[in-house]
């Protein structure tokens, strides 16, 4: 971490802990300098970067200063709590007619699963693609079939590295995007008629592989702030034949959930006990706000029963569908199954996507990137206090783009989203996150675009509508 990053995160922690209150000054450029003993840049940068995220404002001709907390004025929502029964799907149908919404560029996406593909490096993506289609080797298109490209998943095992965990480049097998590889674990330990566990809330795109597959879910509860339950997944295990779990760990789509390190290694110590494998979709984890990433769940698998994946669409490459699965023991029954469903993977786009992990400035990337979300997460939380009725229940991510809301009870969501289409604006109602169609009264919105002018009219027409 540079010098300006620990002086932000030494007093990002100050505020967290509430020894700096809002409203109070931060010490002057030149005091910083002196007590810390660096230049007035570093200390420059650190204040700028702590008002990107929210955390403190300029005022003119008086210094920075701490900003209200937000967030607090609107409640957390609490443990979520699904019938824990298994559940046969019949979900496609409903969610392609609600996600139909999201292709209008006229629509406030405030319902998308995409963020802003401006946020993302896009020229030189674009240049390091020409370079590969010119030079490409045509052995290439033989010698990278699955697992796929030698320099791709040797970059992708120094970055498991780099957050403490061993893994081989031998067991990274490239896919066509994450929803391709998750396809391919559940594929690799399942069965049409089998019981997968599933978080609830969960992501739809996970259902709709499910119900895909012929698969049964039973749905978990889970926490918006630490993710999915460990005793009612251990009662789960206990009465079920659960045959995988599928989960997301690190601000997990809806809700933003981040579970714990110590529980982290908790869930899985306890799915080793049961000999169940964890299939874990974590295409966010590179979005933190703060300056630590969370535990790499692969750094705590000593036996290989975590099926790692993720993808780049949410952190540098959308559009270019490469995702990647660190599969452990499952290495080669997931690399069977690519080569049966879909044989490879795009050989240049992923000899770009090699050339620019080494050489790109991908760390410098995912810095701005993090700052902007962070920025933008701020944004949208004032104006969701600002307009939306005061028992609104608001979870706070620390990563990702999205927040997660319960509304007052009695809303219809699905009404909602339908009356905010009609005003030209997106929402995800809460029922398109549930093999049960629950949390009618819940929705879930997208901070990945800049708010703007358009975005705040659009969050206090939802506020009118509600």
């Amino acid at each position: 971490m540079s010098l300006y990053q620990d002086l932000a995160e030494q007093t990002a922690r100050l505020i967290a802990d509430g020894v700096l209150r809002p409203g109070d000054r931060l010490p002057s450029v030149r005091q910083a300098c002196k007590s810390n003993g660096i230049a007035p840049v570093t200390v420059t940068q650190a204040y700028a970067l702590l008002e990107s995220r929210g955390l403190v404002e300029a005022r003119p001709k008086s210094g920075y200063f701490v900003r209200a907390r937000l967030g607090q004025r609107l409640a957390e929502p609490e443990m979520t709590h699904p019938v824990g029964h298994s559940t046969a799907l019949e979900v496609s149908d409903f969610i392609f007619q609600i996600l139909d919404s999201v292709k209008d560029p006229a629509v406030v996406p405030l319902g998308s699963s995409f963020p802003s593909p401006y946020l993302y490096p896009l020229d030189k993506l674009g240049r390091c693609l020409a370079a590969a289609a010119r030079h490409l080797d045509p052995l290439a298109t033989v010698t990278d079939l699955p697992p796929g490209n030698d320099e791709l998943r040797r970059q992708l095992a120094l970055r498991y590295l780099a957050h403490g965990a061993s893994v081989a480049p031998q067991e990274i097998v490239i896919t066509s995007g994450a929803m391709e590889g998750l396809n391919l674990c559940l594929q690799a330990v399942t069965r049409p008629g089998d019981l997968i566990a599933i978080e609830s809330p969960t992501f739809y795109a996970g259902l709709q592989a499910a119900e895909r597959l012929g698969l049964k879910v039973i749905e978990i509860p889970s926490h918006p702030r630490e993710g999915v339950s460990l005793p009612a997944l251990e009662d789960a295990l206990r009465h079920h034949p659960v045959r995988a779990c599928l989960f997301m760990l690190n601000y997990a789509n809806p809700t933003g959930a981040r579970v714990p390190d110590e529980r982290r290694q908790a869930l899985v110590e306890l799915l080793d006990r049961h000999d169940v494998p964890l299939i874990e979709d974590d295409v966010y984890a590179e979005l933190h706000f703060g300056a630590e990433a969370p535990l790499c769940t692969k750094a705590v698998d000593p036996n290989g029963r975590v099926m790692h994946v993720s993808s780049f669409s949410k952190c540098l490459a959308p559009g270019y569908r490469i995702g990647w699965v660190a599969a452990g023991r499952y290495a080669a029954a997931i690399q069977r199954q690519k080569l049966s469903l879909s044989l490879a993977t795009t050989v240049p786009v992923q000899i770009a996507l090699a050339d620019y992990l080494k050489h790109g400035g991908y760390e410098k990337h995912l810095r701005q990137l993090r700052g902007t979300l962070a920025a933008q997460e701020a944004a949208l939380v004032a104006a969701i206090e600002t307009h939306f009725p005061s028992d609104t229940r608001l979870a706070r991510p620390q990563g990702g783009y999205f927040l997660w809301l319960e509304l007052p009870r009695g809303t219809d969501a699905l009404e909602l989203h339908r009356r905010a289409l009609e005003q030209g604006i997106s929402i995800a109602p809460g029922p398109i996150f549930s093999a049960k169609r629950e949390f009618g009264h819940c929705i879930r919105l997208n901070f990945g675009h800049p708010l703007g002018e358009r975005g705040r009219a659009a969050v206090a027409t939802l506020g009118a509508l509600l």
